[in-house]
């Protein structure tokens, strides 16, 4: 069921920050320097009547996909051998922490260099959230009670089984949190990508084009969208949410 008081604060929230928006476009009073709500909403609606943009959209959105699945799957299984392998933890650890400080910026030039512009947003993107994703898989194997698991060997001491039935619904949670920020930041990474490697089809070179024609209008209205598919993606993720909690509810019956 729909909680209304949450709903109702949300809607707040949202309406808070488009009042304070106003307000300050009103102080400005500049379309150029800061355009209202209403001309960005012009232009939100421009965006779905022309069809090239509707093409940009899809290529970044499968892009984005493409380069989470990338840095998801590999990130899930390392994660997990990790979890059971101290000496492979140990490995990996140079890798994802060279990852994970290595400035995004930097990243993306080098690779602009090696890659070419078509390839550059699926490397960064790959190799933003793969840190990510591994770590939340691995910190979430080594943090499981080690009671749950000795409970469960008594019963079946199968190595996939377990892996299946006990392991992976008890990590689940932390899988989906890890999807959740990796998506936000998945978005972000691949727009500058775009941007800076002016990859065709791509809301990165439209943003860049709006901003040579001075059009801001049309990258706040990009940027309304970008904020638009980031909550679509975040409400399908937690839509599977209650399927997690009935592996929890079975294995406990277990």
């Amino acid at each position: 069921m729909i909680n209304l008081k949450k709903t109702g604060i949300t809607v707040l929230s949202v309406f808070s920050l488009f009042l304070v928006w106003q307000v300050a476009a009103i102080a400005v009073n500049s379309s150029l320097l800061l355009p209202g709500p209403k001309e960005v909403l012009i232009a939100f609606g421009k965006i779905f009547i022309e069809s090239d943009s509707l093409t940009v959209i899809l290529f970044t959105v499968w892009r984005l996909l493409l380069g989470l699945l990338l840095a998801t799957v590999p990130g899930i299984l390392l994660g997990i051998v990790a979890g059971f392998k101290k000496n492979f933890a140990t490995f990996m650890n140079p890798i994802v922490t060279v990852l994970r400080t290595i400035p995004v910026i930097a990243l993306t030039v080098i690779l602009l260099i090696v890659a070419g512009s078509k390839l550059t947003p699926y490397y960064i993107t790959f190799f933003m959230l793969f840190p990510l994703i591994y770590q939340a898989v691995y910190g979430a194997i080594t943090n499981i009670d080690k009671e749950l698991i000795d409970v469960y060997r008594l019963e079946d001491n199968h190595f996939i089984s377990g892996l299946t039935h006990c392991y992976i619904p008890l990590i689940s949670t932390n899988i989906r949190t890890a999807l959740l920020q990796s998506l936000g930041l998945g978005l972000k990474v691949m727009i500058m990508a775009e941007f800076l490697a002016q990859t065709d089809n791509s809301i990165g070179k439209a943003i860049s084009f709006a901003k040579v024609n001075l059009a801001y209008d049309e990258i706040f209205a990009w940027t309304l969208l970008l904020i638009v598919i980031a909550v679509l993606f975040e409400l399908l993720i937690n839509h599977y949410k209650p399927i997690t909690e009935k592996l929890k509810k079975s294995q406990n019956r277990k």
